[in-house]
């Protein structure tokens, strides 16, 4: 690199807030470029995060992923070469340690790899100024946790206050929250005498459409809302905390700083109808039916619930559901068996985009299939034999009516006769439903990026009992299709 400028990343964790030139450029950024070019440095990169918490383990940042691939590599994705980075503080670039050790790692991957921060450069490859760095890392997680711990306190003390919580107002009540909004704060109560009355969300819903009612953020109104709306014991004057009902030292629920629309005894009628409506069917008469089959709360992956673990442990076959998580090595998520103490061997894991493409595929070409053989099926041919028993049914109960013949003999005659016909009205409900499904097929697969998650699962639920993943062997190995067994519905 001798008389040459040492490209380098500036990278930046920028917030909401942060200034911004006239041209858009974030503070941040100059800082960085005026670090770089003290050092004899050049800025090969400018890469951000915005809006992300470098604290959060779930929180993604595309941005550091990337710097920390290009450092590894020594070059970045359109093939321009770095050697370093420089960012305005330590706590802007990490905040757990982990991620600051595989910042190291990939900055140190090869010699002659620069870093500085707005005091200066840092020898990296020092294990004392790595050490500093590590411990850095350690003093903002503790300042961190200070201040969650003091806005979780702060929020537990407005809450059993009654405070109204922040954000945009809701349904019912003014901009204040606290007063009663004259044309929405009727609209909810009587929504809610309704809906304890029998009257269905669906109503309501069309009903509020229909008469241009909107949500406050101006939305039209959809079940999920409305159901939210009706629900939230706001409306009775209640004050919710962390998804509970927020409780005094003597068990009564904390009052609100606001106008209750409701009676506290309406809105337990609300909640003891949904109550009832958990995790079963209802019927277009507001009647709860079955409880609904397993899985039918819809997840966010396509094959939760389908796939097994195939791993034989001691003779017998693992069987466990697979669930889904994440590896910093694996851009996708990974469909792995659960652990012993959860019930599952934690001895199987595939990669989820891949599994889900090739059984998607699987499951669509397995329809067409059924397409192509409902096509070439012969038409049903019990309709003439249907329309004699009907008319058979007939005349005996004539013949009955006119005394021709005796009660032993009409009632076990017109019994066989009537469990034929409906045996034949089933044999032929089921050839329509074969045929209306094979005839949508065709369209489901171009369809298919466009259904939602539900639909596809409920395809796939159609199609197949459960799919058994096979073991494929230690470490990583090619994806290999042959170690799925689809077993199939008949």
């Amino acid at each position: 690199m001798d008389g040459q400028l040492i490209p380098v990343i500036s990278y930046a964790r920028i917030s909401a807030d942060t200034e911004r030139d006239e041209h858009g450029v974030a503070d941040q950024h100059k800082i960085n470029a005026r670090t770089a070019q003290a050092q004899g440095w050049s800025v090969a990169a400018e890469i951000t995060d915005n809006d992300l918490s470098a604290a959060k383990a779930q929180v993604k940042r595309d941005g550091f992923e990337t710097m920390v691939r290009a450092l590894r590599a020594g070059k970045l994705p359109d093939g321009t070469a770095v050697r370093g980075v420089v960012v305005v503080a330590d706590d802007r670039l990490v905040r757990r340690a982990g991620d600051y050790e595989r910042f190291v790692d990939a900055l140190t991957y090869e010699d002659g790899r620069v870093f500085a921060d707005a005091r200066g450069a840092k020898n990296l490859y020092s294990e004392d100024v790595e050490a500093m760095g590590l411990f850095g890392v350690v003093i903002s997680k503790i300042e961190v946790r200070k201040i969650q711990r003091r806005l979780r306190d702060n929020h537990r003390s407005r809450a059993e206050r009654g405070i109204p919580v922040g954000g945009t107002r809701p349904f019912g009540w003014n901009d204040d929250k606290r007063t009663l909004h004259e044309v929405e704060g009727p609209l909810l109560r009587q929504a809610i005498k309704d809906f304890a009355r029998g009257k269905s969300l669906t109503a309501i819903c069309t009903e509020w459409r229909g008469a241009g009612v909107r949500t406050t953020l101006g939305n039209e109104w959809s079940l999920r809302s409305l159901k939210l709306t009706l629900w939230n014991p706001r409306v009775c004057g209640w004050r919710l905390y962390r998804g509970e009902i927020l409780r005094d030292e003597d068990g009564n629920p904390v009052r609100g700083q606001w106008e209750p629309i409701v009676t506290p005894a309406e809105w337990e009628a609300v909640d003891a109808l949904f109550q009832a409506r958990r995790g079963r069917s209802v019927g277009t008469d507001q009647q709860v039916g079955e409880v609904l089959p397993q899985g039918f709360s819809q997840p966010r992956h396509l094959l939760t619930g389908l796939l097994r673990c195939g791993r034989v442990h001691d003779g017998e076959m693992c069987g466990a559901a697979l669930r889904v998580t994440r590896h910093k090595d694996c851009k996708s998520h990974l469909y792995v068996c659960p652990s012993k103490a959860a019930g599952g061997c934690g001895g199987l894991g595939r990669q989820g985009d891949l599994v889900e493409e090739y059984i998607t595929e699987a499951v669509l070409a397995k329809l067409e299939e059924r397409q192509a053989r409902a096509a070439e099926a012969e038409p049903w041919d019990g309709e003439e034999k249907l329309s004699r028993l009907i008319a058979k049914r007939s005349r005996l109960s004539a013949e009955w009516q006119e005394d021709e013949i005796s009660d032993d003999v009409y009632f076990p005659a017109v019994k066989k006769i009537e469990t034929r016909i409906k045996e034949l009205r089933a044999e032929r409900g089921r050839r329509q439903v074969i045929a209306a499904r094979a005839d949508a097929i065709e369209d489901v697969r171009k369809r298919w990026e466009r259904l939602e998650l539900s639909q596809k699962r409920a395809l796939l639920f159609e199609a197949l009992h459960a799919v058994i993943v096979r073991p494929a062997g230690k470490g990583r190995k090619p994806f290999n299709p042959d170690l799925l067994e689809p077993m199939w519905k008949n």
